[in-house]
């Protein structure tokens, strides 16, 4: 799991596997409210899981994804 996350990350934030576990919004250069959604459709489709709007939100770091991931396989 963890390792198909850090994929989803690098490809889209376009940012090497050694960025990703300090990736977090606005402070990763592509990550913006777009790019946001992006991931988030990502996620969704790489583990077939729906966030809802709080864990959408809530969704801020590479760590906080892996927490949240963790709840819903």
């Amino acid at each position: 799991m963890k390792e198909k996350l850090k994929n989803v990350f690098c490809d889209t934030f376009e940012i090497s596997e050694n960025e990703v576990f300090d990736s977090a919004y606005m402070s990763t250069e592509n990550w913006d409210s777009v790019n946001h959604m992006v991931l988030i459709a990502a996620i969704e489709s790489e583990f077939d899981i729906e966030f809802d709007m709080d864990e959408i939100v809530d969704l801020s770091s590479f760590s906080k994804a892996l927490e949240i991931l963790s709840t819903k396989l």
